[in-house]
């Protein structure tokens, strides 16, 4: 069994083998799937046909100009 310890600010590690098997690595996304009192973890694959991540930024169109690209692209 593998276990790792939720701090004070509600943050883990990803265990080393646990990371390994999914093959994660710096800035990869992971999906937590809530099956009762279970939690699959899976990463995140975007080529994934039928993955629909909820994204609460997919609708603001304010800011998405080519001037705004140009501005902020490197941020």
């Amino acid at each position: 069994m593998i276990t790792s310890r939720l701090t004070t600010k509600a943050q883990t590690t990803i265990p080393q083998p646990v990371r390994a098997a999914l093959g994660l690595r710096a800035g990869d996304e992971v999906l937590y799937e809530i099956d009762g009192a279970r939690v699959v973890l899976t990463k995140v694959r975007v080529s994934s046909p039928g993955l629909a991540i909820d994204d609460p930024f997919a609708t603001f169109e304010e800011w998405n100009s080519e001037a705004d690209r140009r501005a902020y692209g490197e941020l």
